[in-house]
Parts: structure tokens; sequence; C-alpha cells
């Protein structure tokens, strides 16, 4: 993934120019079929080692399945990052276990749910955040493998 991280900044910089019209059936096609054979908890580098941002809501939910205030789940899990977003105070996730679940799956972050937005509309404006994503996600840098194959 490293090796290829050149080529992938300039194929990303020629979707950006070129904003292909069929980009997001395209990357959502490619994300289909690249998750049918991913299977996320042997990997879980982005629990392990990026944090997701956590909103308001987020906060409130998580709190209440912890049966605890949000104020206290804040002080303890969270701090505000450099854009002014809470995100948690440590890599990995406080919520990863030994077996690379999520202690509350059920109720994590938006951010966790969206993870690593391959399949969102308007593909073209996450562009950016994809060559991130590709650097702690495997299923993201075969995702662009196979966009660059497309196009």
């Amino acid at each position: 993934m490293k090796n290829k991280e050149a080529e992938n900044k300039k194929f990303i910089a020629k979707l950006k120019r070129t904003r292909p019209k069929d980009l997001d059936d395209v990357v959502h096609s490619s994300h289909d079929e690249v998750f049918r054979k991913t299977d996320c908890l042997t990997c879980a580098n982005c629990c392990k080692s990026i944090s997701p941002m956590i909103t308001d809501k987020d906060i409130e939910r998580i709190a209440k399945h912890l049966k605890m205030r949000p104020s206290l789940f804040t002080e303890k899990y969270l701090y505000l990052d450099q854009e002014n977003d809470y995100v948690y105070n440590d890599a990995p996730c406080p919520f990863l276990m030994n077996d690379n679940f999520c202690s509350i799956y059920e109720v994590r972050p938006k951010a966790c749910r969206e993870y690593p937005h391959t399949d969102s509309k308007n593909f073209y404006k996450l562009l950016d955040l994809t060559l991130k994503n590709m650097l702690v996600c495997p299923a993201v840098f075969e995702i662009v493998e196979e966009l660059k194959k497309h196009y």
C-alpha cells in the first residue's frame, strides 16, 4: 500500500480533475465486490490506528448505553482535536476487544458505521479522505486499485 502512495495520489488528482460522471456507480460496485470477500475482524486497522469523529448525538447514545452521564463519558474517553472535533483519547479504540469485535457495536459512532465511506454518495467529495483511508484500510486500497483498472 505504502509503495503505491505516489501513484495513488496522482490517480486521485486525476479523478478530481476529470470528475467521471459514473464514479459513484463504479466505486459502489467495487465496494460491494471487495467487501463481499473482506472480513474486517481479521484487520481492525481503523479501530487500532485512527479515531472517528464523535458527534454530540454519538456521545449521548454511547453514554446512555454505558449508563453514564454524557459529561463523564466525554471526560473519560474524549478530547477536542485541532479541528475542534471530539475524538478518542487513545488508539486503539477503547471499545475494541481482543478479538477485534466492538463492545459498543450497536451504538457505535456514526463515523464508524460509515467507514470507510466507499459506499457514500458524491464520492467525488471524499477523494482526499479516501487517499488517507487507503493507508489504513486494505479494502479501500483494493477498491482504488479496481478504480485504476476502470479509469
